[in-house]
């Protein structure tokens, strides 16, 4: 029989562990609670938390709410959602996370100076992410995205160029943009960028790529909505092809089982080790 593992590393990050905490809080006092959009990018626990009475609503929903409580999760809102509250007096039950809050708020510090009126602020992240939108929102939608180093290639390397990072990206994928950025921008012009990549979220890079290595077959378990999911379960391909993505047991290939004999179970930061527990004695089963 194989030997299973669950990687310790995996798991909910603190900004998460404090919006399910804050959830959890809220429900048990009773009343109607509802969420801007899922708070976190994992069905399965969404699924949990709606048992308990959360209410996911969209953007459009929240726009038509009024006199009611709206927990806004880790990813953080642009600073419409809050104009939206006060107008339709709706309770905000503010989760975002500690670290996003703060690049927001650098982040419209530097729109709101005036040293340089044709400087581009740029933010390195998924386009349509709802942490992005975060970000972009502090400049009045004026920030450019760039998903990738393709896309940096495109920016305006004669004008002064800011560049930041949502929390959740590859530090070597910034580091990357940073040096072309480096090596293009002309003469005359400035070019700053703030390395503002969670260290809880960089971290477990080469900790899972480790815990990926160590074992015949992985398991990586996320929603197929994270963006950090994503990201890490491609680290674990990088240095183990036998890694499979799922986000339940009724995805676990039975065929994979025969020949392994050590299996790794590990995710993202926004899944929960009750599910990564779950898909192990699914393996159990199966073995």
């Amino acid at each position: 029989m194989a030997n299973i593992e669950i990687d310790n590393g995996s798991g909910f990050c603190f900004g998460v562990v404090n919006a399910i905490r804050k959830a959890e809080e809220e429900l048990a006092k009773g009343g109607t609670l509802y969420c801007l959009g899922d708070i976190v990018h994992n069905s399965r626990e969404v699924e949990r938390l709606e048992r308990l009475g959360l209410v996911t609503i969209n953007h459009e929903e929240f726009g038509r709410l009024h006199d009611a409580k709206v927990l806004l999760r880790a990813h953080g809102e642009p600073p419409e959602t809050y104009e939206t509250a006060r107008r339709n007096r709706i309770e905000i039950i503010d989760a975002t996370c500690p670290v996003v809050l703060q690049l927001q708020k650098r982040i419209k510090q530097e729109h709101n100076r005036a040293d340089d009126p044709e400087k581009q602020i740029v933010i390195y992240g998924k386009s349509g992410h709802a942490e992005v939108l975060g970000l972009v929102g502090q400049t009045a939608g004026r920030a450019i995205v760039i998903e990738n180093l393709e896309e940096a290639k495109q920016l305006d390397f004669h004008r002064s160029i800011r560049l930041y990072s949502q929390t959740t990206k590859s530090l070597s994928g910034f580091r990357e943009v940073v040096d072309y950025i480096q090596a293009h921008i002309a003469p005359g012009v400035t070019f700053q960028y703030y390395d503002t990549i969670c260290r809880q979220v960089a971290n477990r890079i080469p900790n899972i790529r480790e815990f990926a290595a160590s074992h015949d077959l992985v398991f990586f378990v996320s929603g197929k909505k994270s963006s950090n999911g994503k990201m890490l379960f491609s680290e674990c391909l990088k240095v183990n092809p036998n890694s499979h993505l799922i986000d339940s047991a009724a995805e676990i290939d039975g065929s994979l089982l025969a020949k392994a004999r050590s299996i790794g179970v590990c995710g993202a930061t926004s899944t929960p080790k009750w599910l990564m527990e779950e898909i192990e004695q699914a393996l159990l089963k199966k073995m």
